[in-house]
């Protein structure tokens, strides 16, 4: 059923005025304001829909379910991403970069879990007087496939969302969407484009219903090379597309690749202690044809995630266990 859900998606390209209604949604991601998150904005308004912003001041990347749990949110010590709020600012708010339709963009200085309750207990509060009927994490600057999604801040959010019984889909694109000047990047419109369609088909599908089913989310990963790509069901799975590893020197450990890609992100990886991320290099096995990560680099690989930890798979065993913790023999 889940593989045909999937096909659907790719039968056709809904036309402008297709849908079935607008829908209220936020869009978070843990990148902060970026141009992935513009583009989505507009190709969302653009089909019909009521979109607000909510996303981190800075950089949240890998922070996963992150919080500050109790711990004020004071104003701003520096500036945030692509300047979209200055020093002295509050530490949350509405953007205050002149080239963003007023009252749509918003940040919170905080993780990426926080930047998505802020849209939803907040903003979304004051705008629709409820939830709404879709949260979208991303898209971010880089895929999230395998057991590297643990620590995402984009899946984390969808996940965060998802456990509240909001829809939720994290998406996530190619490294080398980023301009914090433009916001023309024409990977990121195309993304963004992709994006929509999927919450057009959703919305068409679901008819006054939810957008998803209750207790699942879905991670959408789109490839490097988008030309051609066509949306494919894939399990998140066993086979990984990074390896994480605690090193001496990450610097020296990482490969030229991710090198270059820090750079394009501004940044350059130190001669220090840290967390090293390589790309596995390994043959995936024939049991892990369809994961992720194996999928997203030729296509857009849809994977549907169980909402926290609630056990639906493996609720059988679990009274199993019990019941033979229970058991005198």
């Amino acid at each position: 059923m889940w593989r045909a859900f999937v096909a659907s998606l790719a039968l056709t390209v809904f036309a402008q005025g297709s849908m079935a209604q607008a829908r209220n949604i936020v869009i978070t991601n843990d990148d902060g304001l970026s141009n992935n998150v513009v583009a989505l904005y507009k190709a969302l308004k653009a089909e019909g829909h009521d979109v607000v912003v909510s996303v981190p001041c800075t950089n949240q990347s890998g922070m996963g379910t992150a919080l500050k749990i109790g711990r004020p949110v004071v104003p701003l010590e520096a500036a945030c991403r692509a300047d979209a709020a200055q020093p002295g600012d509050p530490g949350t708010g509405a953007m205050t970069r002149q080239d963003l339709v007023a009252g749509d963009f918003f940040y919170v200085d905080g993780t990426p879990t926080m930047a998505m309750l802020y849209g939803v207990d907040v903003v979304a509060a004051k705008r629709w007087g409820k939830a709404p009927d879709l949260v979208l994490s991303g898209p971010n600057e880089g895929q999230n496939v395998g057991a590297i999604i643990l620590s995402s801040g984009t899946v984390s959010a969808a996940q965060g969302a998802a456990v509240r019984g909001i829809p939720a889909i994290a998406l996530s694109a190619g490294g080398r969407t980023v301009d914090d000047k433009a916001f023309s990047n024409p990977d990121s419109a195309r993304v963004a484009q992709l994006s929509a369609e999927l919450v057009g088909r959703l919305d068409k599908l679901a008819g006054e219903a939810s957008l998803l089913p209750s207790g699942m989310a879905l991670n959408v990963n789109f490839p490097d090379k988008l030309e051609g790509a066509k949306w494919r069901s894939a399990r998140i799975g066993t086979y990984n597309a990074y390896e994480l590893r605690f090193v001496d020197d990450m610097a020296a450990s990482s490969s030229p690749e991710m090198v270059a890609m820090a750079k394009e992100h501004g940044m350059e990886i130190p001669h220090l202690p840290g967390l090293s991320a390589q790309r596995d290099t390994g043959t995936p096995t024939a049991m892990q044809a369809d994961d992720e990560s194996v999928v997203y680099k030729t296509a857009i690989s849809v994977s549907p995630m169980q909402a926290g930890y609630e056990p639906v798979a493996f609720e059988g065993w679990g009274r199993w266990l019990v019941g033979a913790l229970n058991s005198d023999e």
